[in-house]
């Protein structure tokens, strides 16, 4: 067979992550939906976890969840769930605040307790953190290792977003990187376009983008020998879920654009292309890492 008539090389692996929070939980949402209000919510999220784990088990794809660990307190059922398919249970703390507005102690009890609620269910050690809304900070890079996380996965090097934080050093050039010795952090997968980063790790972008547009930008992304990164959170696939009122006309847009089209479009996207976890994106990339912590 000559080198014309032979098959094209598989893309590598994409890691596929979850951000595992109810609807009543998003950040678009906070305005009109006060935290004691929650447990009298409609919980929906066992339904939509159920149903993207469904999805995953089709195409044979393996993913990172990360798990808000008052889910995790209320739903331990699904958390089990999640580990006995195979899938990395990782931490997106407890209570779904931002960061920086938390003191460093406050972001240390929220993580602290989110992680031991993950690995009282699973009895697994949980090493990957991601920040709600992206929200991280340089100083709780520090409180994360220390609390035995060996990565986090919060960094968005996109254009200007109101809510996303941004850590010293990391611009997107280098998706994988050492903040210290012994941290990683993996980001969220942006589309390099004159000397900008185009969001392309999932949530609204997704929702919103004609999914063809969207195949080729991933397939630009790992043909580029990066790796890819996509995110979704269980809401995104519910159409049905409440529509709350009195929200301004951004975060309604935000939270609601084309959700009823997402589930199909993320069952193309996992069809697509093969899923990994971000683990294991990491530790093929580890060896050729670049370090920021050499020049600390």
């Amino acid at each position: 067979m000559t080198g014309r008539d032979s098959p094209p090389c598989p893309l590598p692996s994409a890691a596929m992550s979850v951000d595992v929070e109810d609807w009543f939980q998003v950040e678009n949402l906070k305005p009109v939906v006060a935290r004691e209000t929650w447990d009298s919510r409609e919980s929906r999220v066992v339904r939509n976890t159920t149903r993207i784990l469904d999805l995953l088990q089709q195409q044979g794809a393996h993913a990172t969840f990360f798990i808000l660990g008052w889910v995790a307190e209320r739903q331990p059922g699904l958390i089990r769930q999640i580990a006995e398919r195979g899938h990395e249970i990782a931490s997106h703390g407890y209570g779904h605040d931002l960061i920086y507005t938390l003191t460093p102690a406050q972001f240390r009890s929220d993580v602290e307790r989110g992680k031991k609620l993950l690995e009282d269910v699973t009895g697994q050690r949980v090493t990957g953190y991601r920040a709600p809304s992206f929200s991280i900070t340089d100083w709780a890079v520090t409180i994360l290792q220390e609390l035995g996380f060996e990565y986090d996965s919060s960094a968005f090097p996109t254009v200007a977003h109101d809510r996303y934080g941004r850590l010293t050093g990391v611009d997107g050039g280098d998706p994988v990187l050492e903040l210290r010795p012994g941290f990683h952090e993996v980001c969220v997968s942006c589309l390099p376009l004159r000397g900008r980063g185009l969001p392309w790790g999932g949530g609204g972008y997704f929702r919103m983008l004609p999914y063809v547009a969207w195949r080729a930008g991933v397939r630009r992304i790992l043909e580029s020998g990066a790796p890819y990164l996509f995110y979704i959170h269980p809401w995104e696939i519910d159409p049905g879920q409440p529509r709350m009122k009195g929200l301004s006309r951004i975060s309604r847009f935000r939270h609601y654009v084309n959700l009823e089209r997402c589930e199909k479009r993320f069952a193309a996207l996992l069809e697509d292309f093969r899923w990994t976890t971000v683990r294991s994106i990491l530790d093929q990339k580890k060896p050729a890492a670049p370090s920021l912590s050499r020049s600390a």
